[in-house]
């Protein structure tokens, strides 16, 4: 786990979407690393940083808000590794539960198993606001699972709505891999993004988190988990020829 600080851009790799897509497809499809060994490893690391960031806060409970792609998956394993960790916390899926899908699923249904409290927010009720605030009700700390790296175009009303309210709420807010809402090439909002007191992103740093100091801002403090496999291990032409022929068998 290493912190980004403006000052070691050299010590990191940066990537852009497109470079995260052939990664996750390089790992994945070349190196037959299951999706869901990266998805436990990138939840290890999140936690990790969480213990240690806000160790006071905590105590008080965390609220893990999750989409319903892999980096909602993310958030749902974060959130078994924090319970495992004895800290009380309950997930708020903003979406229909029936999309979650492969890695994601897998890590839902272990926390479902666990009896964690989970709570669906109905993006088309007109006291969403309200319910996202009961959600984080009392608890300490926030963790951003809602969207990834893949965002492109503008943001639905409904998690406009809810990212908005996130950020008026009064918590600290962790963001997994990249804060929801912030276009991951530009690190521009679409046409908001979370404000996070740290963003921990997963084994390069985002081009959109440190594009300008807006974004730097948006994203607070920036750590980089280690997944289990780093771009530095392999060859350029390794990488991209893999990582396209994985993508056109698919």
């Amino acid at each position: 786990m290493k912190e980004w600080t403006g000052d070691n851009t050299g010590e990191f790799t940066v990537m852009t979407r497109e470079q995260v897509r052939a990664f996750d497809a390089w790992a994945t499809g070349r190196m037959g690393i299951p999706g869901v060994v990266l998805m436990e490893n990138a939840a290890r690391g999140c936690t990790e940083v969480i213990e240690k960031m806000f160790a006071g806060l905590i105590g008080q409970g965390v609220c893990v808000f999750c989409g319903v792609g892999n980096n909602g998956g993310d958030g749902f394993a974060i959130a078994r590794h924090l319970y495992n960790r004895r800290v009380a916390v309950k997930l708020a899926v903003c979406a229909d539960l029936a999309k979650i899908k492969g890695d994601a699923k897998v890590n839902y249904d272990i926390c479902r198993t666990m009896g964690l409290p989970i709570e669906t927010l109905d993006s088309t009720a007109a006291n969403l606001g309200r319910a996202v605030r009961n959600a984080v009700g009392s608890c300490g700390l926030v963790v951003d699972a809602l969207l990834g790296t893949g965002l492109q175009g503008e943001l639905s009303d409904a998690l406009v709505q809810t990212i908005s309210v996130l950020n008026a709420c009064g918590r600290p807010i962790v963001a997994v891999d990249i804060p929801s809402g912030l276009d991951c090439d530009e690190g521009l909002p679409l046409p908001v993004c979370i404000e996070a007191a740290a963003t921990v992103t997963f084994v390069a740093v985002k081009k959109g988190l440190i594009a300008s100091p807006q974004s730097r801002r948006t994203a607070g403090r920036i750590f980089v988990a280690d997944i289990g496999i780093t771009p530095r291990s392999i060859t350029a032409s390794d990488f991209w020829s893999a990582a396209y022929r994985n993508r056109s068998d698919t």
